[in-house]
C-alpha cells in the first residue's frame, strides 16, 4: 500500500460538479492498494499517516503530526500509485488490487481513520472509481511518499 501525502491549506474532491469531500488545513492523501495489501497493511500505513510528523511546531519545525496540529484528512483512491514504472514508456498496472479488493481496503482504511482520528480533525474522502477532480493548495510544498 503506497500513499502519498501532501500537507495542505485546503482540498478538496468532486465529481462532476458536486463536491464529494473537502478539508481545511491538513493532509491529501492519496492511496493506492497492491493486491498484496491486507487489513493490517491498511493499518500500519494509517498510523503513519495520523502520526507523520510534517506540520510546524511553535519554532517551525516539523514536529507536530496532523492531528496535534488539528488538521483533516481527505483520502482519494489512486490506482496509478502502484503503478511499475521501471521498464518502458507505459505503466503496468499488475501489481495493483483487483477494484473490488480496492475498494474494500479504501472502505476500511477511511472507515479506521475516522474511528481513529482525534475528535475535532475530519475526515473526508473521495469517490472510488470516479472520474475525480481534485484541486488543493499545497503547503510548503510538503510531499512524501509513505510505503506499508
Amino acid at each position: 500500500m503506497k500513499g502519498l501525502i501532501q500537507r495542505v491549506k485546503h482540498a478538496k474532491v468532486e465529481v462532476g460538479s458536486e463536491s464529494v469531500g473537502a478539508i481545511d488545513h491538513g493532509i491529501l492523501l492519496l492511496l493506492g492498494v497492491e493486491a498484496t495489501d491486507t487489513e493490517a497493511t491498511a493499518d500500519k500505513l494509517l498510523h503513519k499517516v495520523l502520526h507523520y510528523r510534517i506540520f510546524s511546531d511553535g519554532q517551525g519545525k516539523m514536529n507536530l503530526n496532523v492531528q496535534q496540529a488539528a488538521g483533516g484528512l481527505l483520502v482519494v483512491s489512486q490506482f496509478t500509485l502502484v503503478a511499475d514504472t521501471a521498464r518502458g514508456l507505459r505503466p503496468s498496472f499488475s501489481r495493483g488490487a483487483s477494484p473490488e479488493r480496492a475498494n474494500e481496503l479504501y472502505e476500511y482504511f477511511l472507515a479506521e481513520a475516522q474511528s481513529k482520528i482525534a475528535d475535532g480533525c475530519p475526515v473526508a474522502g473521495g469517490q472510488f472509481a470516479a472520474d475525480m477532480q481534485v484541486s488543493l493548495c499545497n503547503d510548503g510544498p510538503v510531499t512524501f511518499l509513505l510505503e506499508a
